[in-house]
């Protein structure tokens, strides 16, 4: 130890006084061992310095719950600093029952379980010792307490009245709260007007909460005509002293450039940090910046990251978005079960887009059963059948004719879809087709293909094949296989390889269209490609007979034993064939 500082540890007063101009020079270590000894011997003013210092981590461990042994030690001897000091750390989260504890404050020890929850009761008392004795700090607590703590200690009169008192005597926390009380209460532009005016004092002390509301109030125009210019600096001003929510609002005007150019770097900075206190909106925002890309390139596997802190915070739409990745794996492996997780937890919070993506799923079975059990999701589509939205008719509809978590109901099914089917092209096709099977409904194959050429004119694949299926038959509509080819081209460029078959079956020959086998060939190849099986087989025929040009017997094996393979049996004769006219034998090949 220095001997001056020696010296001065002698005595518990000269100890005070030198740790105090060691503290002035900024040398904490030596001056938290004197203000020790003081506050030891029992000085409170010691004792209080000795609490800031375990407080702010000058000089001694940042140590919270010993900070708060020694400001409840200065405090019961009626140090005003310490009781208001005391009174906030009970607001902050520290207990009642911690004080004096060595473990750390807010349990951060190791194998501590945590507990943030404000102790009002406590809070209360010192804020009043501290407030009654006439500290404006210790009224602006008094008054926040009995405004917004628990419904028994409330007490709105008391509130404002104690409020006034700290703003009476310039404390910037007291301005605030009362042009918070105001604010609530202000039904005319002159009572707005008065808020503002205590909100904007506590801002010109410097309070961030000052500026993060001012900033809502000209963003919103509480009051006073827009100016998002005055509102971003406001939410700037806030956002840098570390106000989750002025984080976010400020990163959400930079990124759309409201009261200012857009600036998508510095937008999505703030909305980060945001995000990272916590924030599930500006998590949600980051995700979609990098899953939309503009300015920013594209990155979905960042999005995903993004979406997921959104969503485990609550968020539907991250929830819904994250879902939507793992269904089509963009920036994650691409898996159906996780997909309909994130989307059910979005559907169960009422987001009618993921109830109609998860029934979708459900419908095409991509997901595990054991992903959906429990999951009312028919109840979800009678809901919003029963208000009126088309869509939650069709999906409704959709599991009264298939039995989805309730006992099928071709009748009722064939009502909501058909109520569906006045804007909505699934509903069009799939009541088209109940028309046509004569399920729940007599049979109209002429109103079915009405029906279903509504939506195939509405592009809708599916309902392309159909109806060309439908005119090549004749049936609901004149049979007319020049149309149908037309259709099934408009499908097959879509990428439907049944409709690629199709134009092979139908240039093939025997149709009302000129013969063209080079071109039937050519469809029946894409059809192959795609895993078309009877496409598989035809192509195999067409090489191993050179319909369509020379005949190549080891590419004509390949496709038939791959038409084979997916169980179609034809294939075997074919494949036969082909070995008999690969056996040398005269006779065989004579007859051949």
């Amino acid at each position: 130890m220095n001997p001056l500082d020696r010296f001065a540890a002698l005595s518990p007063r000269r100890a005070l006084k030198r740790a105090e101009e060691l503290a002035g020079q900024k040398q904490w270590d030596r001056a938290a061992r004197l203000f020790s000894v003081a506050a030891e011997a029992g000085i409170v003013e010691a004792q209080f310095r000795v609490g800031e210092a375990y407080l702010e981590g000058n000089g001694l461990g940042h140590n919270p719950r010993e900070a708060a042994r020694w400001f409840m030690r200065a405090a019961e001897s009626g140090h005003i600093e310490s009781q208001c000091r005391i009174a906030g750390l009970f607001l902050h989260g520290l207990q009642s029952h911690q004080v004096g504890q060595t473990a750390t404050l807010f349990g951060d020890t190791i194998g501590e379980s945590q507990n943030r929850d404000a102790d009002y009761p406590a809070a209360l008392v010192w804020a009043r010792r501290a407030a009654e004795a006439g500290a404006a700090d210790g009224q602006a607590l008094l008054g926040y307490i009995l405004a917004n703590g628990p419904e028994d200690l409330r007490d709105p009169e008391q509130a404002e009245s104690w409020y006034r008192k700290s703003a009476d005597q310039g404390w910037p926390q007291g301005h605030l709260g009362i042009g918070m009380i105001l604010m609530r209460r202000a039904d005319d532009g002159e009572k707005t007007v008065a808020a503002m005016r205590e909100i904007e004092k506590a801002a010109e002390a410097d309070l961030p909460t000052a500026h993060y509301l001012l900033g809502v109030i000209h963003e919103q125009a509480v009051g006073v005509l827009p100016d998002p210019a005055r509102a971003l600096n406001h939410y700037r001003k806030a956002a840098i002293h570390g106000v989750r929510n002025a984080q976010a609002k400020l990163g959400a005007m930079l990124l759309t450039g409201q009261g200012c150019a857009p600036d998508p770097i510095e937008g999505e900075s703030w909305l980060r940090r945001a995000a990272l206190a916590g924030d599930p909106e500006a998590a949600a925002l980051v995700g979609d910046l990098y899953a939309r890309g503009g300015e920013l390139p594209p990155n979905y596997a960042e999005a995903a990251i993004w979406f997921r802190v959104a969503a485990e915070a609550g968020h539907r739409t991250a929830a819904r978005a994250l879902g939507m990745l793992y269904l089509t794996g963009a920036g994650v492996a691409r898996d159906p079960d996780e997909a309909a997780r994130w989307l059910a937890r979005a559907a169960e919070q009422g987001d009618s887009a993921a109830q109609a993506d998860l029934g979708n799923l459900m419908l095409k079975g991509e997901a595990r059963q054991s992903s959906l059990d429990g999951l009312p999701i028919h109840e979800w589509f009678e809901r919003a059948a029963g208000s009126g939205d088309l869509i939650g008719a069709f999906n409704y509809g959709v599991c009264l004719a298939e039995g989805i978590g309730m006992k099928r109901d071709e009748g009722r099914a064939v009502t909501w879809l058909r109520r569906a089917a006045e804007g909505v092209v699934n509903a069009q096709y799939w009541y088209g087709r109940m028309l046509l099977d004569g399920k729940g409904v007599s049979a109209n194959p002429t109103e079915a293909y009405r029906w279903i050429r509504r939506a195939a004119d509405s592009g809708m694949v599916e309902a392309m094949v159909t109806v060309a299926e439908l005119m090549v038959n004749g049936r609901g509509c004149a049979q007319d296989h020049a149309a149908a080819s037309d259709m099934f081209r408009r499908a097959a460029d879509a990428g439907h390889a049944g409709a690629m078959f199709a134009l092979g079956a139908l240039y093939g020959g025997g149709h009302d269209i000129p013969t063209e086998r080079v071109q039937a060939q050519i469809w029946f190849a894409r059809a192959a490609e795609l895993n078309h099986p009877v496409a598989q087989l035809m192509l195999g025929r067409y090489l191993r007979k050179g319909l369509a040009g020379p005949a190549d017997p080891v590419l004509a094996a390949q496709w038939l034993k791959r038409a084979l393979a997916q169980g179609i049996d034809e294939a075997r004769l074919d494949l036969a064939e082909l070995a008999s006219q690969e056996d040398p034998l005269p006779s065989r090949a004579a007859s051949d």
